[in-house]
């Protein structure tokens, strides 16, 4: 029996080592999971703040040349590429017309001549004279109406971009005879976000680039702000112009924009801190703090170099973690690089 109970309490020495054991491993378990871990104190700092946009470049004017009514094209003077002139006579249109109603003025006139002398005389009286000029207006109001629908003029300085008829055609009023452009200067419509909107001021020069001419750099001005946000994509418009004296640019072209709008205090992290998550548009760095560190959302701006401008997220002097990112988690305890 006493060898029994020796047995017995010999079994249960060894368990209770066992189970100290067991315990005494798993804390030093825990104690060597706490990962090491670099940190890098952030500041505030001075960032230019600049936009980049995309474009297609526009004419300053486009006009579309046709008469008020239809008709047949008797003579069209220009062709597409054809540089014009304000005022420069660009198509004719059938004249019979515009013959007959000069030779209509005409008779006005000589009757209203003789009305009015004989109402010096008081051969006429006041109702016949203001009826002799008032057929005489309308008759020359028509002829000056069917005068311009009959020569038809550019109104503007540019080029001629669009033929849709030959001589001879009748112009049936669905599309234009003529297009000219005005391409000197061009100009560009951007969509600025409204962050944006208190640092655009006319007169700010824009730099401009395009694909086509790789290397070179052009230079426009902000000429016209649009008074109001599209509430959907919460940005304005923003009209750019460009000087165009060679006529380099034209319409349709594809351009890269970018504004300066001045600076502003930023915190600047270093790349290595920034983590984007998984399936999602959003970034985070770890923020140490009291022995611990925080999985923190930042709003990036712009890439600047090696590092990343932080427009909301961090304050100045916050620790960021800089190293072994995939051992830690929220709230996780670090020990700190040395």
């Amino acid at each position: 029996m006493k060898r029994i109970n020796k047995l017995g309490i010999l079994i249960m020495a060894l368990t209770i080592g066992l189970v100290s054991c067991g315990k005494s491993g798993k804390k030093q378990q825990v104690e060597e999971e706490i990962p090491t871990v670099r940190v890098q104190q952030v500041k505030l700092q001075d960032v230019e703040q600049t936009g980049q946009f995309t474009a297609t470049v526009q004419p300053e004017v486009k006009n579309n040349i046709s008469p008020s009514t239809p008709g047949r094209i008797r003579k069209i003077m220009v062709e597409v590429g054809t540089s014009v002139s304000k005022g420069q006579k660009l198509v004719q249109m059938d004249a019979a017309n515009l013959s007959n109603l000069e030779i209509q003025v005409e008779n006005y006139q000589r009757m209203y001549n003789r009305v009015a002398e004989l109402f010096s005389v008081g051969g006429a009286s006041q109702q016949e004279l203001d009826n002799a000029k008032l057929q005489l207006d309308i008759a020359k109001t028509n002829l000056q109406n069917l005068s311009e629908n009959t020569y038809l003029l550019s109104p503007t300085a540019g080029v001629v971009t669009a033929r849709n008829y030959d001589n001879g055609d009748i112009f049936n009023g669905q599309i234009p005879i003529l297009t000219v452009m005005q391409i000197n200067p061009v100009k560009l419509l951007i969509n600025v976000s409204e962050s944006n909107y208190a640092q655009v001021k006319i007169g700010m020069p824009a730099t401009i680039k395009f694909d086509i001419f790789e290397g070179e750099t052009f230079q426009g001005k902000i000429s016209l702000i649009y008074p109001t946000i599209d509430e959907r994509t919460r940005s304005f418009q923003v009209e750019i112009k460009m000087n165009n004296a060679n006529y380099k640019i034209r319409p349709g072209m594809f351009a890269r924009v970018e504004i300066n709008f001045g600076s502003a205090r930023r915190i600047i992290v270093p790349d290595m801190a920034v983590i984007k998550q998984s399936g999602s548009g959003e970034y985070f760095v770890y923020v140490y703090k009291d022995g611990s560190v925080i999985y923190q959302r930042v709003e990036l701006g712009k890439r600047l170099g090696k590092e990343y401008e932080i427009i909301s997220g961090l304050n100045d002097g916050d620790l960021v973690v800089v190293s072994s990112q995939s051992k830690l988690a929220d709230g996780k305890k670090v020990n700190l690089q040395k």
